[in-house]
């Protein structure tokens, strides 16, 4: 990975002022080592009308799967080869960012003890990535740094292969940063925005990378246009850490317009004596139902049906009684989420043999999920086309057959008490239909006869008198003739 930062000057403010605001002499080639490899600083050119300095990060691939252990972009999970053959030694991303941070730490605090008055002075500045992975192309480049003072901000997308220009651009782009800007602020954009762009990290995203991006986004992030998009991404999409982020950032913006301090902006409530009631999530009501149904059915190995990012895997691993928790999804990008969320690669030997992830789809027959006690269809079934609704159908109830079948979904009756949601407007914009309480039943009733379950029904949250609650469940439990069918069946084989 290459960066170079250029700045021009004057007999009376030489350009080699650069080497005190970096704290790097500029007649040094100076090496770091990183977590993941070698930072390397030098000078190309270094005059009183022109100085470059120019970091050289060289990344070691096989420390960084070391290091990941699997995890993140380094370490894919879905390819061995992908592990070690990848972009990351190449392509400026967050292992960039973490080397600024390391080499060029004083900088970005603005500090400078030689020349203090030069810390708070613009300086022109040319900033070079020749290989900037941009998930959203040119374009959003443009919309990150262009508000933030640069003068002119050129983003030039790469080819895939200049020899074959019918084959597009790639995802990359030769960025060019000028403008004068402090440098500590330039630094601290660079800081945020390079994993921004990548939107991926090469390490576990936790609770302290909100105080970083604070600290770094000091100054612009409050007021940024794109603030929503930055937080998220750098975030890796951690909801939690976004809203959390987002607030803070809000009382930042709210004070800077009333000149004052953020304490004195974040004073009005006293949380010793605040005793309001908060209501509870839906998603949690309707975690608890899940756990609730669960144990009074006795289950102790469970399958999490379209995990998602893990969530309920994460609430039926805190119970004991549940000894093995399988989360089959389709999306490997929700299957490393939730194991981040897990923390697999920290779990104990005794927990992490109750756990386990695996990639599937749902509308297909798989051997892996027989012999299980129970099975749970979270909030599933209305992202598939009705079409393919009785292929799932077979999958779970004909084929897998678990004793126990665990099914919620929306109720689009109680969508009109949502004063948010616009009139025939679906909850969530990947859902392909809700249904009514009857359509529902109707369903559930038509599947558990099929297949031999019975099935009763159960509201979760607020069960409202007309409409009914926002979430319906169905508890599906096969029938003693079925089971006792089947056993005659092994029986027999056996014999």
């Amino acid at each position: 990975m290459f960066l170079t930062i250029s700045t021009t000057g004057t007999p009376e403010r030489p350009a080699t002022d650069l080497g005190f605001l970096l704290h790097k002499h500029p007649d040094k080639a100076q090496t770091f080592s990183t977590s993941h490899g070698t930072a390397h600083v030098f000078y190309p050119e270094a005059s009183a009308e022109r100085c470059t300095a120019a970091l050289l990060l060289e990344v070691d691939p096989v420390a960084l799967v070391r290091r990941g252990k699997g995890k993140g972009r380094g370490g894919a999970p879905d390819s061995a080869l992908a592990q070690y053959v990848n972009d990351r030694p190449y392509a400026a991303s967050s292992l960039l960012a973490v080397a600024l941070s390391t080499v060029f730490k004083s900088a970005l605090r603005g500090v400078c003890a030689a020349l203090p008055e030069r810390v708070e002075a613009p300086l022109p500045l040319r900033i070079e990535v020749p290989a900037l992975p941009a998930r959203g192309g040119a374009e959003l480049v443009r919309k990150l740094f262009g508000p933030l003072g640069w003068t002119s901000v050129e983003a030039q997308p790469v080819a895939l292969d200049e020899q074959f220009p019918e084959w597009g651009d790639s995802r990359y782009v030769q960025l060019v940063l000028e403008g004068e800007l402090r440098l500590a602020d330039a630094l601290r954009q660079l800081y945020i925005l390079l994993p921004v762009l990548d939107d991926a990290k090469h390490y576990w995203v936790a609770p302290d990378e909100v105080d970083k991006l604070l600290r770094a986004g000091e100054g612009w992030l409050a007021e940024h246009p794109e603030q929503k998009l930055i937080t998220s991404r750098y975030l890796s999409r951690r909801w939690g850490l976004t809203r959390q982020a987002m607030e803070r950032l809000e009382l930042v913006r709210l004070a800077e317009a009333d000149d004052l301090e953020v304490e004195d902006v974040n004073n009005a409530v006293d949380e010793t004596t605040d005793t309001e009631e908060k209501p509870v999530p839906l998603a949690e009501q309707r975690r608890d139902a899940i756990l609730d149904a669960l144990r009074t059915t006795g289950a102790s190995r469970v399958l999490d049906l379209g995990c998602g990012q893990g969530q309920l895997v994460q609430a039926l691993l805190k119970d004991v009684r549940f000894t093995e928790v399988v989360g089959v999804d389709v999306s490997v990008r929700a299957l490393t989420i939730a194991g981040r969320r897990l923390k697999l690669d920290r779990m104990g030997e005794r927990q992490a043999a109750r756990v386990k992830l695996m990639q599937g789809s749902l509308t297909y027959t798989d051997k892996r999920l027989g012999g299980y006690d129970a099975a749970v269809l979270s909030e599933v079934i209305e992202h598939l086309d009705l079409p393919r609704l009785p292929a799932l159908e077979y999958a779970v109830f004909g084929s897998a057959r678990p004793q126990t079948v665990i099914v919620t979904t929306p109720n689009v009756e109680y969508n009109v008490r949502w004063e948010t949601l616009p009139a025939g407007h679906v909850r969530h914009g990947d859902h392909r239909f809700e249904w009514t309480r009857e359509e529902f039943r109707s369903w559930a009733g038509s599947v558990a006869e099929r297949h031999g379950y019975g099935v009763d029904f159960v509201p979760v949250g607020p069960d409202d008198p007309e409409v009914g609650p926002p979430t319906q469940m169905a508890v599906f439990t096969r029938t003693d003739e079925t089971r006792q069918t089947e056993q005659t069946e092994k029986e027999a084989k056996a014999a």
